[in-house]
């Protein structure tokens, strides 16, 4: 008689320290997800907070910026207070924000210009915003001719209208074969990135690229600002110019500690004088700028928050938005 008793006792002492482990494995992991949804929130709390301290330094930059031109009457130039890197303070952490003219690089949708009507060497002569991005191409690739042409061709072939591919470049079709097909824009680009699309990129020289090149949405024109230049743009204003990149950098460092005051005192240069542009070339340069880029890096607690905005200033008083992108390039 106690034999089964004992059975039971010892069967019902397993069924409870399984219960007993079963209760302690779902206690475990219950813990351990209720600590990972804290957790989630907290990150999601620091990240909108930091996000609106993004926003913030926006808005304070966009004030600033108006403020710009009652300086030097409308001029920008590279010894202003924009160009210094702003550290601002928070509570738990920082906010890092840089200011950079957008429109000391080439506009990548000037290459949408046609070409002179009076050019005569047909369909696919090139225009002058094509042939100084040529140049660019050509000294980032070290005299790669042929690479520089596919590029530029198939730039051009991107951003107009029709379906005829240039000599060298690439419409529909090519894009079509690819294994993830995709079809030309037909239009201005909106964001540099875009770039990475484009038939005949090379990432050997790509990234080198991007430190001369900018996308302005829905404007085609190319407008430099000579007076935000670098030493390190010597080769984009060589481009430009036909200048040798060591007159360009001479030319840039020479500069008037506080800029040219107009385009006029720029092509005064003896380095400029020697050379014979056309109008519309020359109309390429300013002393001013009516784009910037804001950077903005908030830490906050644990996170960090990259923000870049794309301002525009109409009229020398207006500041807008024009794009936002979240995220480090």
């Amino acid at each position: 008689m106690n034999a089964p008793r004992q059975q039971q006792r010892g069967m019902a002492l397993l069924i409870v320290l399984f219960i007993v482990a079963l209760v302690s494995v779902l206690a475990t992991e219950m813990g351990s997800r209720l600590q990972l949804q804290v957790q989630r929130v907290a990150n999601i709390k620091d990240n909108n907070q930091a996000y609106w301290y993004s926003i913030g330094a926006e808005a304070f930059a966009m004030l600033s910026i108006k403020d710009l031109y009652e300086l030097d009457d409308g001029m920008i130039h590279a010894n202003q207070p924009w160009a210094v890197p702003l550290v601002y303070p928070i509570e738990n952490g920082q906010i890092t924000a840089t200011i950079a003219d957008a429109q000391a690089c080439f506009n990548i949708n000037a290459l949408s210009k046609k070409p002179d009507s009076n050019n005569e060497l047909g369909a696919d002569r090139p225009s002058l915003e094509m042939d100084a991005f040529n140049a660019l191409i050509r000294e980032l690739t070290n005299g790669d001719t042929y690479a520089a042409d596919v590029f530029m061709d198939s730039i051009v072939d991107y951003l107009d209208e029709d379906t005829i591919a240039r000599t060298n470049g690439a419409e529909d079709n090519t894009y079509l074969g690819k294994s993830h097909p995709y079809l030309s824009a037909n239009t201005l680009l909106s964001e540099v990135s875009e770039l990475r699309l484009i038939n005949g990129v090379n990432i050997e020289w790509f990234e080198a690229l991007l430190e001369y090149v900018c996308v302005l949405p829905n404007n085609p024109n190319l407008l430099v600002n000579v007076n935000s230049l670098t030493k390190d743009d010597a080769i984009l204003l060589a481009a430009l110019t036909g200048l040798s990149t060591s007159d360009a950098q001479s030319l840039i460092e020479s500069r008037p500690e506080n800029g040219y005051e107009n385009p006029a005192d720029f092509f005064g240069e003896s380095e400029m004088t020697g050379l014979s542009l056309p109008k519309s070339q020359m109309a390429w340069f300013d002393t001013t700028t009516e784009y910037f880029t804001l950077t903005t890096i908030t830490q906050y607690n644990n996170t960090q928050f990259a923000l870049t905005s794309l301002l525009h200033v109409a009229k020398q008083e207006d500041v807008s938005v024009l794009q936002r992108t979240f995220g480090r390039r």
